[in-house]
């Protein structure tokens, strides 16, 4: 069973929500504090998190940054109203996916499904492509699809479930053009607003954490495509 952290200052959110995440085997704990709910990601033992936007002591955002600095964990932010400004702040700092409150349960527990199936090396289309060749090597770059990781120029980088994915996405076929569209459906996994900022911003984040390799070309007004060549066997 999967255990998932809730971070939400509304205390009569999490025993209805407990209840509801344990017919699809998810186990809630609910922390009403950042403080509080940081102490228990310190802990280990959880597989994603739930940050509330609007909480005290430190906003979600600031929340968000600060388990950044030390765990990939999948998140998902819950924003106030729908907020694309928030949504677009959520995406740049490292969170996995979000969703506007109010919200319906089943939704929340598709995101969380679709997060943490990204961390399952058979848990999606892309795992299955690559069985055969586990491990992906490029010029400065080597993905080990079953570890889940990423060497770049000999040296371990941490990527975020959505930024790992979209790399995988990208090395499966070198060289082909992705669109946003096509980025955005095969990581979300099921129906969403899409709007092409989102899939800006992770590959911004993705560039960043490969420099100095240029890994990721642009084809303006077409997507995205990884612009390494391939090491000889």
């Amino acid at each position: 069973m999967n255990r998932i952290l809730l971070i939400d200052d509304d205390e009569n959110l999490g025993p209805p929500l407990a209840t509801y995440f344990q017919r699809f085997e998810l186990q809630l704990v609910h922390a009403t504090r950042p403080s509080a709910g940081l102490a228990l990601l310190r802990g280990g033992g959880f597989d994603a998190a739930i940050l509330d936007v609007m909480l005290p002591e430190m906003d979600g955002f600031e929340l968000c940054r600060t388990i950044r600095k030390d765990s990939d964990i999948p998140i998902v932010m819950l924003t106030a109203r729908g907020e694309v400004m928030d949504r677009i702040v959520g995406l740049e700092i490292g969170a996995d996916d979000y969703l506007p409150k109010p919200f319906e349960p089943r939704e929340l527990v598709a995101r969380l499904q679709t997060v943490l199936r990204r961390l399952k090396p058979n848990g999606n289309a892309h795992a299955t492509a690559l069985g055969a060749a586990p491990t992906l090597k490029f010029e400065g770059l080597t993905i080990d699809t079953a570890r889940r990781s990423v060497l770049r120029q000999g040296e371990a980088i941490e990527l975020t479930g959505t930024e790992y994915e979209l790399l995988a996405m990208l090395a499966r076929e070198p060289g082909r053009v992705f669109s946003r569209d096509d980025i955005l459906n095969q990581l979300r996994g099921h129906e969403v607003d899409l709007y092409t900022r989102a899939v800006d911003i992770v590959v911004s984040r993705l560039r960043k954490k490969l420099e100095p390799l240029d890994c990721i070309k642009t084809l303006r007004n077409a997507g995205y495509s990884l612009a390494l060549r391939r090491e000889s066997e």
